[in-house]
């Protein structure tokens, strides 16, 4: 630790990305981003963006964009905040909404910034737990609290919580930002954008990164009322206006728009995805019921960690995350069709070889 660091610094601990090791080609089944390329529109808006108006700042307000997701979604403009993808838009969430003498509350399994956060802007958390099968239980979100914040579908399990249960949770916490996550959203779960209009407290966040196929863009956005947009404006602009480039909302409003392409890209990833779960199945692996673009697997008859390693060495990269309750399981992103077999492929050898 150095010395010059502030407390703060010295008492976090980092959110670590999936492994991208530059050593030799792998197929790479660790980060949940897209098989397949952007829509051809995005990159030709890519294209086109990249003139000589980059010279000039970004608008601050992201007009065009907010107007082109408010469509989309069939809300007003001012009910939309752009960020520079969802974890930004989640971090300014945080310090926006939760207040250091309240405790919030998300899953004890799910996405592992959630506590990042909580430690950078030193705000109490409760880990909700989750039942033996990984699903949701709503009774640990409600009660008294200071905000809740559910991925759905949830990671890394890919478990998804229906509509009536989130309205349940919303309903009890009428007075505290209930946050939802909806980063996978579109391989298999509903959004609960609709319950905008009822729900003054529900902040919905989704990103362009995984079903957009532009994860190496970075867009994010949050949709809710009018007055929690304006909380999120307030702090991004106390950090910074101009949080998204020219190039990167051109790419953002061509990627909403074709909506043909989209459907394709998830109707591949989910058609690849109940192929392959069957597969693992028919080899003697559990796989936890997922809505999301990866899955998360079990055998009973080998460790998680050893299972990973020894991909890893047939030059296959999954995700193994080392922690209680979920250290016997890997996620596996899900890659193009040939990809996973060549996955299924490895798997096989592996327990052939034992």
């Amino acid at each position: 630790m150095s010395k010059y660091w502030s407390e703060i610094t010295k008492s976090i601990e980092p959110y670590v990305c999936g492994e991208q090791p530059k050593d030799k080609k792998y197929i790479k089944l660790n980060t949940n981003e897209s098989p397949y390329p952007p829509s051809p529109k995005v990159l030709e808006a890519i294209k086109n963006a990249a003139n000589g108006d980059l010279r000039l700042y970004p608008d601050p307000d992201c007009d065009e964009l907010r107007s082109t997701i408010a469509e989309y979604y069939n809300l007003n403009k001012d009910e939309i905040f752009i960020g520079n993808g969802s974890d930004e838009v989640l971090a300014f969430s945080f310090l926006t909404f939760f207040n250091t003498n309240e405790t919030i509350v998300f899953p004890d399994i799910s996405y592992s910034f959630y506590p990042v956060y909580a430690g950078l802007y030193n705000l109490k958390y409760r880990l909700a737990k989750l039942q033996e099968d990984f699903s949701i239980p709503i009774s640990e979100f409600i009660g008294k609290n200071g905000g809740v914040v559910i991925p759905n579908p949830n990671a890394p399990t890919g478990r998804y919580l229906d509509v009536d249960s989130i309205k349940k949770i919303l309903n009890c916490n009428s007075n505290k930002v209930v946050i939802i996550d909806e980063a996978y959203i579109d391989f298999g779960g509903d959004s609960v954008v609709e319950l905008i209009k009822d729900y003054d407290n529900l902040l919905v966040i989704q990103t362009l990164s995984k079903s957009r196929s532009l994860a190496g863009i970075r867009v994010g956005f949050a949709m809710g009322n009018k007055e929690l947009i304006q909380g999120l404006n307030r702090v991004k602009n106390s950090f910074n206006s101009y949080t998204i480039d020219r190039v990167a909302a051109s790419a953002a409003m061509a990627a909403i728009k074709d909506e043909d392409y989209f459907k394709q890209c998830v109707e591949k990833i989910i058609k690849t995805r109940e192929r392959i779960v069957k597969k693992l199945n028919s080899l003697g692996f559990n796989v936890i019921p997922s809505e999301a673009n990866f899955i998360f697997i079990t055998h009973k008859n080998y460790a998680a960690n050893d299972l990973f390693i020894k991909l890893r060495e047939k030059s296959v990269l999954v995700r193994y995350f080392n922690k209680e309750k979920i250290n016997n399981y890997l996620r596996v992103s899900i890659g193009s069709d040939e990809e996973m077999d060549f996955f299924i492929e490895k798997f096989q050898e592996i327990i052939d070889e034992v």
